[in-house]
């Protein structure tokens, strides 16, 4: 879709209209409102028909702010995602408050790349939306809301796409925008891994004709600092190795690089939108396939860290690649902190189903700041336990550790954390498992059905409350 800004809509076919609770309507409106009994109660509407065209009033509550104007934008999208060209009437809003009615609506009018060979008749028809605003600072407002979805748009496309398209090195091909927009991309082939000694990613990716990479982007921001790093579990398809999956929804596993799409898209977010802090992405990127040379259950990896690991199963790969992805981030870019994100675990699913993502880590402020960050944007985490237990389940008779516990019925959200947690030393850390938000399969009123881009707008409000404002302070 595309967004105009203007002080008129000539050509809207529908213009959508937030209305706190008890607010005033257009008098041309209130009596179809009053027999509809609205009131601006927050997520309610009322469509009417007026001057030509369609008005839809949209309740924003009693003490609407940011994060109801963008649910409100996201509401008219859906309501009118059926007409080709709709406007949102954002007079009297101040500028973040109209940039994120805008924001909302743009995230909500996302489709999936589409691969029919005829126009599906049922999709979308909005191409066009217009932002009736005046208010001085909207074109800035709107141009760091613009970063965000330009980032999260990324992010979805690359879940989206089908992993005989997005292999590692065809994930790679799709990251053009990052570099155009200022950000760096070094690519660690296979040759550069063995000599990095990155033993664990290596061996995930061993079985697959489409070798493992290991991409850095770099974003120099204008603070002297040290850099925030964004490290995304890549796995562009994900079979279970030979501890195969089951067939029912494994199709499903071409998502299991969500955290690496993610943190690609953080990246563009913070350089489009210019971002002074120093930030930095480490995707781990491999197919974990089933062939001559993959690495089985009982093998002992060497990892970039020196720890050596026994492969209990080979399902848990993320946490493999993870491992290697973190020690390296940590070593060669000495970070102020590490967020990895990560479709990890099913038992994060069970835990808390489809509304949150899992939070550990090993530095409260810095979890508290990720919670803080996910909950303004509607990015929703839950802070989870790693206690001392969970490690020792992993103590391995022949290695320095399991991959993960033996034995069915294991918390392994929290073990698989726990694991990580022995990769990254003192540096501030939190891991998200994403498993379970990185789609959705019904879209709503607030949501496209499909791909998230879960992440992306956690990651940049958490750039820009901690590390842009801290170093202005």
């Amino acid at each position: 879709m595309k967004l105009r800004i203007g002080s008129s809509a000539p050509s809207a076919v529908a213009v959508a209209l937030p209305v706190p609770l008890g607010g005033v309507v257009p008098h041309m409106a209130a009596p179809a409102a009053h027999v509809a009994h609205f009131n601006g109660e927050a997520g309610t509407c009322c469509e009417v028909r007026t001057g030509g065209r369609l008005l839809l009033l949209i309740g924003v509550g009693p003490s609407p702010h940011d994060a109801t104007y963008r649910e409100a934008g996201a509401m008219a999208v859906a309501r009118l995602s059926h007409l080709k060209r709709i406007a949102l009437d954002a007079t009297g809003l101040f500028a973040p408050q109209a940039a994120a009615f805008a924001l909302g609506a743009m995230l909500r009018g996302w489709t999936p790349p589409q691969h029919r060979s005829l126009a599906d008749p049922d999709a979308p028809k909005l191409t066009h939306v217009d932002l009736i605003s005046e208010i001085p600072g909207i074109e800035a407002a709107w141009g760091d809301a613009e970063a965000v979805w330009r980032g999260s748009e990324l992010a979805r496309d690359l879940v989206t796409l089908p992993s005989d398209v997005l292999t590692p090195d065809g994930f790679i091909e799709r990251l053009e925008p990052l570099r155009k927009a200022g950000v760096s991309i070094t690519v660690l082939k296979r040759r550069d891994l063995q000599r990095e000694g990155l033993g664990a990613l290596l061996a995930v990716g061993q079985g697959s004709a489409h070798r493992p990479r290991l991409v850095l982007l770099q974003w120099e921001g204008a603070i002297e600092a040290k850099p925030v790093v964004f490290v995304g579990k890549g796995i562009t398809f994900d079979t279970g190795g030979i501890c195969i999956k089951p067939a029912d929804k494994m199709w499903e596993m071409r998502a299991d690089m969500a955290g690496a799409a993610a943190c690609a898209g953080a990246m563009l977010s913070l350089a489009l939108r210019r971002s002074p802090a120093p930030a930095c992405a480490v995707l781990a990127l491999a197919e974990n396939a089933i062939g001559a040379e993959s690495y089985r259950p009982g093998d002992v990896l060497t990892s970039f860290s020196g720890k050596t690991i026994e492969v209990i199963d080979t399902d848990a790969e993320g946490r493999l690649v993870l491992a290697d992805a973190l020690s390296w981030a940590v070593k060669r870019l000495r970070p102020a902190a590490v967020i990895d994100l990560a479709t990890l675990t099913g038992s994060i699913v069970v835990a808390l189903g489809h509304e949150m993502a899992g939070l550990f880590g090993n530095d409260p402020a810095l979890a508290a700041h990720v919670a803080a960050s996910g909950e303004s944007v509607g990015e929703w985490v839950w802070r989870m336990p790693m206690a001392a237990g969970y490690r020792e389940s992993l103590a391995s008779d022949i290695a320095d550790l399991m991959n993960c516990a033996r034995g069915k019925g294991q918390p392994d959200a929290c073990q698989a954390a726990a694991f990580l947690s022995e990769f990254v030393g003192e540096t501030p850390w939190v891991h998200l498992d994403i498993a379970g938000v990185e789609s959705r399969e019904a879209a709503d009123d607030a949501h496209a059905a499909g791909a998230t881009g879960f992440g992306v707008r956690l990651l940049d409000r958490l750039v820009a409350a901690r590390f842009e404002d801290l170093h202005r302070a």
